[in-house]
This record gives C-alpha cells, structure tokens and sequence, in this order.
C-alpha cells in the first residue's frame, strides 16, 4: 500500500516552510502528500508580510474530503493561528484519525521572527490538540510557551519542560535544539513510559535555515506514515535535516533567510 501523508497547515507563498515545506519533505522521503490549507500566508525569505486566514468550516470540509477518500497513514499538523481553526482540525482528527500517527508542531514564530498565532490559540492547542498527538514537536522557545514559561537554557531543563509537556497529555515529546548553542544540534525525545533519547547532530553554519522545524516534523511524519517506529522515525527525521541544512548553501532562493534543501538527494 502507498504511504500517504496529509500535512494541516499553513501555506508559504515563498515556498521555504510550511505546507509547501511538507510536500517537497514528504516527497524527498517517498511519501504521498496531501495537505488541509488552514491559512494563506504572503510570506518569503524575508519575512511574513500578511496572514489570510481559511475558514473553519471550509479547513473541516477538506479534512473530510482528504480522509473520505485517500487511505491516510500518517498526519502532520503545522501552523493553525485561530481557535477555529484549532477546534475544527481538533475535530476532524476525531472524526477520521483513529490509529493513525498524529505529528503536532506548535509553530508559532516563523524564522524571521514573525508571530504566526495568536495568544488565546495557544491555550486551545494546548487543550485540543495536545491529547491527540502522538507526538509533538516543539523547539525550545514553544516548549516554553506551552507551559508558560521561558525557553529551556540547558539540555536538563529542556527535558524537566518536555516531561511537563507529556502530563498535559501527548504521548510523546520532541523537544528540538536547533535555537540552543553549542556545536552540536541537540533534541531529546520524551515518551509517556518513560524513556527518554538524545538525538545529536554537529550544527550546520548556514543562514538558510527557513522551514527547518516544518521539515523535521514532516520528516518524522513521512517515517511514521511508512509504518517505522518512532525512535528510527525521528532518526531518520534528524540525518535528513542535517543533510538538507548541509546542502542549504548549494541552491541561492530570495535574499533572507533561505530554506533548507529538501531535495539534496535527488538533485545534482
């Protein structure tokens, strides 16, 4: 059976994160991608110049229609900046999603610094939407956020926040270290028995950094939705952004902050 992915969330006109930033992912990592547009963003290298949000009820007319048909194995769920549009994904999820891998990543601050969701959206992510997913993906300054506090500054904290993360109800926890310092990338996933992995990778000096968290949280999605366990999902997830940050400097894409490339291993 084909693998398939839906990503929920926002586009990017720019084309560097986002639901654009799931399908190249998705598709790098031999995934059928299909996508729930939740919001339009005018948006590129430099920044988020608007934000155009879907209506709700439309967001739940194309989860119905992506799970009425396609045989989804796996979803990945990005930037939602309204309580309406959390609470009909939310739904939707419960409607369809029973048994199939649920990847939430709480996008919030675009790379450029640009808030992406408002403030009452995240207490309905936190209540909704945690509780459904298998697994979030927060990186350090989200974690923060969604248990109101500040950003982890050390790997220990990073895990004391990711466990509170884990009693709000999601089974699993990817606390990413990409906004950390040091020569290493640091991330350490958390799981509801228990178990605890550290995932480490040397930090890749590039500027081209657009879409790193959308493509990491894709990428884990892809691994889920081809039926791998979630250590070797996010491991796979983790050597494939490496690569893509490492390959970032040989393709030249706006005048900012370019995206990461997501097709380093399919083009010469």
């Amino acid at each position: 059976m084909t693998p398939i992915a839906v990503t929920i969330a926002g586009s990017d006109s720019g084309g560097g994160a986002g639901i654009q930033a799931d399908l190249k992912t998705f598709a790098a990592l031999r995934v059928y991608g299909a996508s729930v547009v939740a919001a339009l963003t005018a948006q590129n290298t430099l920044g988020v110049q608007a934000i155009h949000d879907v209506p709700a009820a439309f967001v739940g007319a194309q989860i119905d229609s992506v799970f009425g048909d396609l045989a989804v194995t796996g979803v990945k769920i990005g930037m939602l900046s309204q309580v309406a549009t959390i609470e009909a994904v939310a739904a939707g999820l419960r409607r369809h999603a029973h048994g199939i891998p649920v990847v939430l990543d709480p996008v919030m601050v675009a790379t450029s610094g640009d808030r992406l969701i408002s403030e009452d959206a995240v207490e309905a992510l936190r209540r909704l939407l945690l509780p459904l997913a298998d697994l979030v993906t927060p990186n350090l300054p989200e974690t923060g956020t969604l248990i109101g506090a500040g950003a982890p500054v050390s790997e220990n904290e990073a895990v004391a926040q990711g466990r509170r993360l884990l009693a709000l109800g999601a089974r699993a926890v990817l606390v990413k270290g990409g906004h950390g310092e040091g020569d290493e990338s640091v991330d350490h996933l958390l799981c509801a028995d228990g178990t605890l992995r550290r995932f480490a990778a040397p930090r890749v000096a590039t500027r081209n950094t657009h879409g790193t968290g959308c493509t990491l949280s894709a990428a884990v999605a892809a691994g889920l939705a081809r039926g791998l366990p979630l250590v070797e999902a996010v491991e796979g997830a983790k050597r494939y952004l490496t690569a893509a940050l490492r390959a970032a400097d040989t393709v030249s894409i706006g005048h900012g902050n370019g995206p990461v490339h997501h097709f380093h291993a399919l083009w010469t």
